[in-house]
């Protein structure tokens, strides 16, 4: 039941009418008619004083606060007015209002401190991706200027590997500022129908040296014929390559390589690609798709890139409403999975 001013002050007044009354009637010469007198004035005296009290120095006062938090919970969440609680207890609604109010505050303030924590991370991240290809770049030029230009055959040397380092810088370049577009929207999807069997038997032709050199062999399981899906045909080459690349150049020598393309349902194809290299910890797996995470940072240093394909692979799927999942088990291999819809 919902307590008002008036029922409280009611329930109130009559308590204290009956005890008043209950106390008189033991005193020695109280008649009933003054008990009758005594009884009504002390009901109206509290009723209306405690009518006042409640109703003028405490509901009102606390309605105020609640009217200030809803307005300010409104303009702040957008919350519809229906979504809000009714009841007639302003104590109630006060005390729920704050613990909301009090909760997404505190919500807001936790992902402020995580997204404060990851942009110092980041930063760092940049900061040393950066530095290592300009001062490997750095050191040659200096080396030349400083006389190695006269050797020809040290010249040449060095200008490789300077171009080479310069070349890392570009592709680092070139990644961070397609995550960033793809993380603000600005880089738009353009959807069109893609036969993925013909995409990745391209890819297989791109990545056959690096395939040779590592001796892994590149195997496709699909059903025959065409399989169509609406993709952005350039991002999902993209993703395909960099998934294929990881597997070719993290998994074992003499390994093997097998994507598939699987119907899942009538809307959907499933693709996958797996390897039978040495897995991914497990304590790993939930971070593989941040910018720069290396499973083994050393390892992957001399294997190259930029350390940020599984995130642009993440933020390209997500772009088509589908999301990458991994399954990986130590020494047995890793396998990654998305769906696309069909076309």
């Amino acid at each position: 039941m919902s307590l008002s001013p008036r029922i409280i002050a009611l329930l109130l007044a009559l308590l204290i009418a009956g005890l008043t009354m209950a106390f008189l009637a033991f005193v020695p010469g109280t008649t009933g008619s003054m008990l009758f007198v005594v009884g009504t004035s002390s009901f109206l005296l509290s009723f209306f004083l405690v009518m006042y009290t409640i109703d003028i120095l405490v509901y009102r006062e606390i309605t105020k606060l609640y009217d200030a938090i809803r307005r300010l919970k409104v303009k702040d969440f957008s919350i519809s007015r229906k979504s809000i609680l009714k009841t007639g207890n302003p104590f109630k609604k006060l005390n729920d209002e704050i613990f909301v109010y009090v909760a997404k505050k505190q919500r807001e303030i936790d992902e402020l401190k995580r997204m404060e924590q990851f942009r110092r991370e980041f930063l760092a991240d940049v900061s040393h991706e950066l530095k290592t290809p300009i001062f490997a770049a750095q050191g040659f030029i200096h080396t030349l200027i400083d006389g190695a230009v006269d050797d020809e055959f040290v010249r040449d040397k060095f200008l490789a590997k300077a171009a080479r380092s310069l070349d890392g810088l570009d592709a680092l370049v070139k990644d961070l500022v397609a995550l960033s577009q793809l993380e603000t929207g600005e880089l738009r999807m353009h959807f069109e129908r893609v036969d993925m069997r013909q995409l990745i038997e391209e890819i297989f032709e791109q990545l056959e040296s690096l395939a040779r050199a590592r001796t892994t062999s590149l195997r496709l399981k699909a059903p025959q014929g065409p399989i169509w899906v609406k993709a952005d045909r350039q991002r999902m080459t993209q993703v395909m390559i960099n998934l294929i690349q990881n597997a070719v150049k993290y998994g074992n020598d003499n390994g093997r390589v097998i994507v598939a393309l699987d119907e899942d349902g009538k809307k959907h194809i499933q693709v996958s690609v797996k390897d039978d290299g040495p897995g991914i910890p497990p304590e790993h797996l939930s971070r593989i798709f941040e910018r720069f995470y290396r499973v083994e940072k050393s390892r992957s240093k001399e294997q190259g890139g930029t350390g940020l394909g599984l995130a642009i692979v993440k933020h390209i799927l997500n772009a088509h409403k589908s999301k990458i999942t991994v399954l990986s088990r130590l020494e047995k291999g890793t396998e990654f999975r998305f769906k696309l819809d069909k076309e």
